[in-house]
């Protein structure tokens, strides 16, 4: 039964007023909105529990990230019934993002038991060393304080309020206080009762979780701006994003802002490759381009290949893939539009040809394709700026010389992708020094669609794929963003922290 209020700190708070979900199909219900008064009360209430839940045993932390996937999936048909209705995405993707963020708790809770994130080091002491004795140095890494995670459009669940952030934050031992998105309030509800449950059900404090629904801008900044939150974990625009990013940095204690803020995942397609399996490669990415609407943050918008008839081939077997794709629901009303005019920036280029053109109106995406040189692309910074949904660009080149320069010319991306024969290998290796100074994720011959939740995983870049080129918000790694090392010098057992005892 959704309430529609906000969760702070085991409490279930209405607000003075209401806002008006914007589903996709079935009744718009109306949901409390939040202010800095509601934040200042949840964080702290997280500050109150910090002590508490730091100090748990890694087993405990993990049991209670195990209860809260139990929990979610105990409200699994209410989950997706509320979730296809606020975001328009169909049953089979609800589930499988629900499997996700599920799997993805349990594999936390699997790895901070094993402790190998601890990072723990021993320098025993040399008390006979000459012309000094050395003291005993112990390291662990601990937790840091309150975190602040801010809900993602277009991932619900697994990226919103039991997503990775939190799951990961949780896992290292830090309170967690949601900023949730507005596109899916009543989604965000129902999971904040299944953590609520495993609060309860496990008698933690109840202010390490708090979920702030709705509200203003001042909002989000009061929150990465109290002085008790000590990190931030963000999905967004870049816009956004940096806002927020700036006012972290701005603090007078400046805290870590870990921001992924999209890309345009360009794909380099080596010639081998076009020549040998152009039709497949067109429609690998017609697929990946339009899955889930293009609404993801690896979508893989750009296509990167040499000038030549088979070149023109693959183009045009793209197009064809594209055509009978029929129109997709998008996330919101205002990413429509975002879509739209992202579109009309495009086509409005300098060179750029359209390949396939469709109509899309109101919250619905209709695929886009276009072409434009290398000399075009390189003289356009605007044309490498992410266009959010399944509009792809082909940039053809005269060489690979020119490729060279396009893969130089790239900001920050969370992927890079290759297309590659083996008889690609040699241009593909000039490549790879240049690629993996651009981005977190390097493919070949895949799509990168589809993100695995594993320990290698790396899902952030250089900016402005995300705000901090060391960090990954997916993956087991995920968790070291809310953790910092501390060293202990020649301190008794008994004020050691339990996992250096």
């Amino acid at each position: 039964m959704l309430t529609g209020k906000h969760l702070i700190a085991g409490q279930w708070v209405a607000g003075d007023a209401t806002f008006l979900s914007s589903p996709a199909t079935g009744e718009a219900l109306a949901f409390a909105i939040g202010t800095p008064a509601h934040v200042d009360a949840a964080v702290l209430g997280a500050e109150a529990a910090f002590p508490s839940f730091s100090a748990l045993t890694r087993d405990q932390r993990a049991a209670f990230l195990e209860r809260i996937a139990d929990e979610i999936e105990a409200r699994g048909a209410e989950i997706t019934a509320i979730g296809t209705s606020e975001t328009g995405l169909p049953t089979a993707r609800l589930e499988g993002e629900r499997g996700r963020t599920t799997g993805q708790l349990r594999l936390f809770a699997t790895h901070i038991r094993e402790g190998a994130y601890l990072d723990r080091r021993h320098d025993a002491a040399l008390p006979d060393r000459k012309p000094a004795p050395r003291p005993e140095i112990m390291l662990v890494q601990r937790p840091i304080g309150p975190v602040a995670v801010f809900g993602a459009s277009n991932f619900p669940l697994a990226f919103s309020t039991a997503g990775g952030d939190t799951a990961s934050a949780l896992a290292a031992g830090c309170p967690v206080v949601v900023k949730g998105h507005s596109a899916h309030p009543g989604t965000g509800e129902i999971v904040a009762q299944a953590i609520d449950a495993a609060i309860k059900a496990l008698g933690l404090h109840p202010g390490v979780f708090s979920l702030v629904q709705g509200g203003k801008r001042d909002v989000g900044e009061s929150l990465v701006q109290h002085p008790l939150i000590k990190a931030v974990g963000f999905t967004g625009s870049l816009g956004g994003g940096r806002a927020l990013f700036d006012l972290c940095a701005r603090r007078p204690e400046p805290i870590p802002f870990f921001g992924e803020l999209g890309s345009v995942n360009p794909m380099f397609l080596l010639p081998h490759a076009v020549a040998n399996r152009g039709e497949a490669l067109a429609k690998g990415w017609a697929g990946s381009l339009t899955m889930g609407a293009g609404q993801f943050c690896t979508n893989p918008g750009i296509a990167v290949v040499i000038a030549s008839p088979e070149a023109q081939a693959l183009i045009a077997q793209a197009k064809a893939a594209l055509e009978p794709m029929p129109a997709q629901t998008m996330l919101t009303d205002g990413i429509a539009k975002a879509y739209r005019d992202g579109r009309d920036r495009v086509a409005a280029q300098t060179g750029v040809q359209a390949v396939l053109t469709s109509t899309c109106d109101l919250r619905n995406a209709t695929p886009y394709l276009f072409e434009v040189s290398g000399d075009d692309w390189l003289g356009n910074h605007a044309l490498a700026e992410e266009v959010f949904g399944p509009l792809g660009l082909v940039v053809t080149v005269r060489d690979f010389a020119q490729m060279e320069q396009v893969a130089q010319s790239l900001q920050g991306q969370l992927t890079c992708t290759l297309h590659l024969d083996d008889a690609d290998t040699a241009q593909a290796q000039a490549l790879m020094p240049v690629l993996e100074r651009k981005a977190g994720r390097i493919l070949a011959n895949g799509f990168p669609t589809g993100v695995e939740v594993v320990d290698a995983q790396v899902h952030g870049g250089p900016y402005p794929a995300s705000t901090n080129f060391g960090a990954t918000s997916v993956g087991t790694m995920s968790i070291r963003r809310w953790l910092r090392p501390v060293a202990y010098q020649n301190l008794p057992q008994a004020l050691l922290p339990a996992d250096l005892r």
